[in-house]
């Protein structure tokens, strides 16, 4: 072998090894170099922060610039898709937001139809604040028109994530620790040694020699150079209390040695009594000046809290009356810096050790618990994080109060619908109202166009995981859903197509328009017009089977509907989505809702639970609608009244059109006959002069049914 070849081998072994170091050692977090300058110019290298979050430090050369991270590791928030956006956010040693940018999502609104490029400049706004800033969509960020969730989430990911990951590295205080208690100054009344130990102010630990004993049994200290005591003698009897509370201070010290003690106290000191008899010293002999009291420790919520020379004040005696002779009485000083609350139990432990060797000891804990008395502290409400739906409702409250009044006027028009068709000249101008409230307030001003894409993101949701929260985010969505699945139960998918969709109600507007412009109608025979009906059908199967492969190609698909583009975004868009929309717009001045009688997805997804609907309050004259009557099935705009006169509710859009023909004793031919009938009846019984037969008065339908007979053949 050639004397070369063993140190060409221990090279290669080394510099494996140098490589494999690197990659323990180096942070996990891919970034380029060029998106960590964008955040931090004249950054070089990585170093992993020392941080429960996987969080890397940024350099440049030796100086430490900041901190950078992504959030779906931090705070990994479901977006309307029910996925997290991921986005790399860099902080600086002040907290200072420094870099935010998008890594990935699934939102169904920004795959097709919105630039990438708004999101991304709507994160990187987010720059502009520090951890501790609490910027608001609307007011210091410019959202996203028709990407309300994900702006939303954009904003609340960025913010909590840095200011958990700045909290970690302490640059500010955790935003999820709890204020503390405040002790009330004027809760005091004279009180006894009695009173002050049996309400709970003063608490004791009683100790005897059996106790301690049994305490080391085990132990190498069990029997090691002892003389064992009595078991039922006093080892120590000792009395603990909170001195700030005035309840316990003011009675123990008095009001002068009570308040000079309170005046040497900084803010967030406290001050704590303790008072023994028993052959146990507290304080111990052992204790030294400069050194720690290493036989008491108060320790608070996992925090323990040690005792030095400063802290220690000797008592010569306690005030309070009936309180018997105790050997050692003192005070310790808890400092600010142990972030003691009052408010919260607390323990008294007491250290005792044995020796076990020459050299060596044991020693045991015994604690004992303090709850402050509820009347002596004010504690502040707890701090809980809401969610962020929670917060959006709030923010929405405007536009929840809006909708829901829309809401209840139109769950009168469907309780009432049999009174309210009687009379036509208020019908009318209400449903158009509700068509222009629908469309400029539901759709371009709120952007709650309910989708297909809706359906398969539910759908998908009950498949993998499914969260409340990923819905309620939205809460104009989520009241309309709630209302709809109410209203397909009760009156079938007629209420939401014919009265809640946006883009629907465009379509009708622009339909009633071409009509009083006198627009000739282009209608479809029935035997066509009940085949085209399947398309839509077969439009939301194809895109449900997409969505079983990838949700994200089912939502492109959904580019069909052209919500997106005439409601969202206002058909501010690419000019092919725009042509498109257009085009089903101009379509149906001449064809009535030609988009949602034959294309819709969402109406064909609605129409399938609408079978399930519990009332069919559509009413139909017996024997005449159909044979020979056509009247209604001719006016029907969407074509949903067969032939022979059956109204099918999968397809009806519930206008009421046909329940105004209804009760029209002009234009229905049995209320016509039976307005002539009843007129000829009332001039044979000479009553011609009173008036005529009006179909709306209250129980003229009745009166006339009960003298003139009905015919079948009518």
């Amino acid at each position: 072998m050639s004397p070369r070849r063993p140190r060409l081998v221990s090279t290669i072994r080394w510099l494996l090894l140098c490589l494999l170091s690197l990659c323990l050692t180096s942070p996990a977090l891919a970034v380029t170099t060029s998106e960590l300058q964008a955040g931090f110019p004249g950054a070089n290298r990585l170093a992993s922060a020392d941080t429960e979050w996987p969080v890397s430090e940024v350099y440049a050369g030796d100086e430490l610039l900041g901190y950078v991270f992504e959030t779906v590791d931090v705070a990994p928030i479901p977006a309307y898709s029910g996925k997290p956006v991921n986005l790399l956010v860099g902080i600086d040693t002040t907290g200072q937001l420094t870099l935010a940018k998008v890594l990935d999502h699934s939102e169904p609104i920004m795959l097709v139809g919105i630039p990438e490029e708004k999101l991304q400049n709507f994160a990187g706004a987010h720059t502009n604040f520090s951890v501790n800033d609490n910027p608001k969509i609307g007011d210091n960020l410019d959202a996203i028109s028709g990407a309300t969730v994900t702006v939303i989430v954009v904003n609340d990911t960025i913010m909590r994530a840095a200011r958990q990951v700045a909290a970690g590295l302490g640059i500010i205080e955790d935003p999820s620790a709890q204020p503390a208690a405040t002790v009330k100054p004027d809760v005091f009344a004279a009180a006894d040694w009695q009173t002050l130990t049996g309400d709970g102010t003063i608490r004791r630990l009683r100790l005897t020699h059996g106790q301690v004993d049994e305490a080391f049994v085990g132990t190498p200290a069990e029997d090691y150079l002892r003389t064992p005591a009595p078991a039922g003698k006093t080892f120590i009897d000792l009395y603990y209390t909170y001195l700030n509370a005035p309840m316990a201070g003011r009675n123990l010290l008095g009001e002068s040695r009570y308040d000079a003690l309170m005046e040497s106290l900084a803010p967030g000191e406290h001050a704590v009594a303790l008072m023994a008899n028993g052959d146990y010293s507290f304080k111990g002999s052992g204790y030294v000046r400069g050194g720690i009291f290493d036989r008491i420790e108060v320790s608070q919520d996992g925090r323990t809290i040690t005792f030095h020379d400063l802290d220690h004040q000797r008592v010569g005696s306690f005030d309070v009356a009936g309180m018997p002779r105790m050997e050692e009485k003192d005070i310790f000083i808890i400092r600010e810096q142990a972030g003691f609350d009052p408010g919260r139990p607390w323990q008294l432990d007491l250290l005792v050790r044995r020796a076990s060797g020459p050299l060596d000891s044991e020693f045991t804990r015994f604690s004992a618990d303090y709850s402050i008395p509820d009347a002596y502290v004010e504690r502040p409400e707890p701090l809980v994080e809401r969610p962020i739906w929670v917060q959006v409702w709030y923010d929405k409250a405007f536009q929840i109060a809006v909708l829901g009044l829309g809401l209840a006027v139109l769950t009168g028009v469907m309780l009432f619908q049999d009174v309210l068709v009687r009379y036509p000249r208020i019908l009318e101008p209400l449903r158009i109202g509700f068509l222009v409230y629908t469309l400029v307030f539901i759709g371009w001003y709120a952007l709650a166009q309910l989708s297909v894409v809706n359906i398969l993101t539910f759908a998908h949701a009950l498949i993998t995981d499914f969260s409340w929260s990923s819905f309620l985010i939205d809460p104009m969505m989520f009241i309309l859903w709630a209302f709809v699945a109410v209203s397909l139960l009760l009156w079938g998918r007629g209420v939401f197509c014919g009265w809640l969709c946006p883009f629907g109600a465009l379509q009708d507007l622009v339909n009633k328009a071409a009509r009083k412009l006198g627009v000739k109608q282009i209608e479809v025979p029935f035997g066509l017009h009940e085949r085209l009906w399947a398309i839509k059908y077969i439009i939301l199967l194809a895109l449900f089977a997409l969505s079983l492969h990838s949700l994200g190609t089912a939502e492109r698909y959904a580019e069909v509907e052209p919500f997106k583009t005439a409601i969202t975004l206002r058909f501010q868009r690419d000019w092919p989505f725009v042509l498109y929309a257009l085009g089903l717009v101009v379509v149906s001045a001449f064809n009535h809702k030609f988009y949602c009688r034959y294309v819709c997805p969402l109406g064909a997804g609605l129409a399938i639970p609408s079978r399930l609907r519990l009332f069919d309050w559509l009413k139909r004259h017996r024997g005449s609608c159909g044979t020979p009557c056509q009247i209604c099935a001719q006016e029907c705009e969407v074509g949903a009244i067969h032939p022979d006169g059956r109204i099918n509710a999968n397809e009806c859009h519930y206008c009421l059109d046909c329940q105004v023909t209804y009760w029209d004793d002009q234009r229905c031919p049995p209320m016509v006959k039976r307005r002539k009938r009843y007129e000829k009846a009332a001039r044979v019984s000479g009553k011609g002069s009173a008036g005529t037969f009006d179909p709306a008065a209250p129980g003229a339908e009745g009166a006339m049914l009960q003298r003139i007979p009905i015919h079948h053949e009518e």
